[in-house]
Formats: structure tokens, sequence, C-alpha cells
């Protein structure tokens, strides 16, 4: 039986909407800032940071920076001279809040690699939510965006995502195996979120009948 739902999405798209509103029709919880808000606890620190730094991989300098400083301190009882809140840290810590949120089910997880982490799992529906950029862009400047932010961040925001999948699970992304589903959220929000209902309806046929 189902009991997770992850959605992937390009920026702008309205996923985080769409994601809102299949967990409030299944009355399911929803894992959106509430994973950033949880992995910022366990990391002790603010929300802020762990949100500059999540689903990207650090710039290039804190690579450098990182790669330099073990270096020199190889061997030093893992001494770690640099700051510790970086890619990796999170990425570990969001792969453990993503895994126990999924062994309480009922739940909506939105990004954070949670559709690589959980796709093994048989009670998980995976989708990807995508939209021309003419309508990222549209969205973006409903909810206040200049037009020019707008084009700017569904390209780089979209980059970043890319290379930390690249970077982290050695896939392209979107990695089209691993979803149950693209959908287009151009056709509507109440369109998607019926077409992703569809499946668990699918998933549910002997309780049908035992009704």
């Amino acid at each position: 039986m189902i009991r997770i739902i992850t959605i992937e999405r390009e920026f702008g798209c309205g996923a985080a909407q769409i994601a809102e509103k299949i967990a409030a029709r299944l009355n399911w919880k929803l894992w959106d800032q509430l994973l950033t808000q949880e992995i910022a606890r366990l990391a002790n620190c603010k929300q802020s940071e762990v949100e500059l730094r999540e689903e990207r991989r650090d710039p290039l300098y804190r690579r450098l920076l990182k790669s330099f400083a073990l270096g020199s301190y190889e061997g030093n009882l893992g001494v770690y001279p640099i700051e510790t809140l970086d890619a990796d840290s999170i990425v570990k810590l969001s792969e453990r809040v993503v895994r126990q949120v999924a062994e309480t089910g009922n739940c909506v997880i939105v990004g954070r690699g949670a559709q690589h982490f959980l796709q093994d799992r048989k009670d998980t529906l995976r989708f990807f939510l995508y939209a021309p950029k003419a309508e990222k862009v549209r969205r973006l400047i409903s909810e206040g965006y200049s037009q020019q932010h707008a084009e700017a961040l569904v390209d780089i925001v979209d980059r970043e995502r890319a290379a930390f999948i690249r970077n982290y699970f050695h896939v392209e992304w979107p990695n089209l195996p691993v979803y149950h589903a693209m959908i287009n959220t151009m056709a509507g929000d109440e369109t998607v979120v019926n077409a992703i209902l569809s499946f668990l309806k699918q998933d549910r046929p002997t309780e049908a009948a035992a009704d």
C-alpha cells in the first residue's frame, strides 16, 4: 500500500502549492519547509543557513578550501578546521530525516533527494513536476518577483539542482527511470493533484472491492 509520495520539481512550476494540496486531500503530513526546519535542528543552526545550502553543491571556493584543509589535517584525530555545515553534511542529514519520515508513512516529501533515497521502497510513489519556462516565470511574477529576477532564477536554481543530483547520486537530472510519472503543471494545479491522486486509487483495488 502506498504511504509516501515524493515530488521533485523544476523551480517555479508550482510544486510547493501542489504538494500542499495533495497532503491536505489525503490528510497526510507535508514535509517541505518542515524538512529544512528538522535539518536545521539536527545541525544546531538557523533554518536560513540550511536553505542556502540544501539541494546544491558547495561553491568551488569552499570545495577547494575543504580539500586543502583535509589534506593539511590528515590523520589529526579528525580535526576539521572549517565550517562543518556544508553540502556534504546537509545531504547526510537530509537522508537521515527523509528515511525517518518515510518510516512513519502517510507523508508527502518535496525535493531534498527523497526520490533517490527512497527509490527502493515499494510503498512510495515518485513524481517529477515541470513546466515551460514562460509559465514558470509567470508564476514567479504572480508571487512578487520581477520578470528579470524570475527569468534568472528558473535557470540558476534548476542548474544548481542538476549539479546537486549529478554530484551526490551520479545520475542526470531529471533521472527519468526513478519516477512513476512526470507531469506538466501547465495543465493546472487541480488537474495535477487529481492525476497524482489517481495513482493511489490504482494501488487500492482490493480495498475498494471489499467495501
